[in-house]
């Protein structure tokens, strides 16, 4: 007994200090790691139910024969199968050959409102990256339309837009003479202009916000080497500013396209429910398909078709520019 005493605290001796706290650090640890994931659970919660949820009844909703006879109860309607999707894309149908026409004004519409944003953000902010008086309150007026609500500014451009009494056909009628007479922006082949026009007015801004933040970036002694070396601006932009910009620029491009191939507020309040033919984009079309005519499920089917070819253009272009950058490296 004398002997075994000893031994014993000389094994509580050798043990380390902190062996008993081991459970308790680890733990805490599992603790700190696990909290940021904790406070992000209610906002991926709102997310389900805001997009998921909702996304998830209007792929059932496609499979469906959901007309206006089953609005109060659409769990009861029969299902369809694949027919509303075969209606959607039988382009020799007149169902289909209006989706396809909208299909592909929606795709000019994008192209170039797009590249237009690009164009005008890119060029008004390499303007302002040179110091001058009244920069800053310059920059804030570009950012007007971008600030915005986007009722209200498409609105205004509704009444600028009128026939009779619009600023549009004052200025390029009444006071520099370049048509022969009033011209009609809101409908016929002049909407597809009035369209794009409001939404690059509307758009471009948030692209010269994107690139401004992105030459922030662009060191300063780049830019001096090379004009030691003799090189222009243009050089200068071809050589140091546009492939610094390349990361920014392609994010940019995107997020550009989704909006715009998916804006539904500024043909709505530009046009009303009926847009014309020239500027029948794909969102109001899928509404009137849905809403005009009570056919819900097409009008989902029309929904899935566009949310299908949105993920594999994006999935092209995401693959695409990696691939470009992996090269670049």
């Amino acid at each position: 007994m004398t002997a075994t005493a000893p031994a014993a605290e000389a094994t509580v001796r050798k043990s380390p200090p902190g062996a008993a706290r081991g459970p308790r650090r680890r733990t805490g640890r599992i603790r700190r790691i696990g909290l940021p994931y904790l406070l992000l659970l209610p906002a991926l919660l709102l997310e389900l139910l805001v997009h998921l949820v909702p996304m998830v009844i209007g792929i059932v909703m496609s499979f469906k024969e959901l007309t206006q006879f089953y609005i109060r109860d659409w769990g009861t309607a029969p299902w369809a199968g694949f027919d509303n999707y075969s209606v959607s894309v039988d382009f020799d149908a007149p169902v289909g050959k209006a989706l396809l026409h909208s299909f592909l004004v929606t795709v000019a519409f994008t192209v170039l409102s797009v590249g237009l944003c690009w164009l005008i953000g890119t060029a008004a902010a390499v303007f302002m990256q040179d110091t001058f008086r009244g920069r800053g309150l310059l920059r804030a007026l570009f950012l007007v339309p971008y600030a915005l609500p986007v009722y209200a500014a498409v609105i205004t451009w509704v009444f600028m837009f009128q026939h009779d009494n619009g600023l549009v056909n004052h200025v390029l009628h009444d006071q520099l003479g370049l048509t022969d007479k009033p011209s009609f922006w809101l409908i016929g082949d002049n909407s597809f202009v009035a369209l794009l026009t409001v939404s690059v007015w509307k758009g471009w801004p948030f692209a010269f916000l994107i690139v401004m933040a992105g030459l922030q970036n662009i060191p300063r002694e780049l830019y001096e080497a090379a004009a030691l070396d003799g090189s222009g601006m243009v050089q200068q932009l071809r050589r140091i500013t546009l492939p610094s910009l390349r990361p920014v620029n392609q994010v940019l491009v995107l997020v550009l396209f989704l909006w715009t191939f998916n804006d539904f507020n500024t043909p709505y309040v530009l046009f009303g429910k009926s847009a014309p033919e020239a500027a029948d984009l794909i969102s109001v079309h899928i509404y009137q398909a849905s809403f005009v005519t009570w056919n819900f499920g097409t009008g989902s089917a029309m929904s899935v078709l566009l949310l299908l070819f949105l993920l594999v253009v994006t999935g092209v272009y995401l693959a695409l520019t990696s691939r470009g950058r992996r090269t670049a490296q």
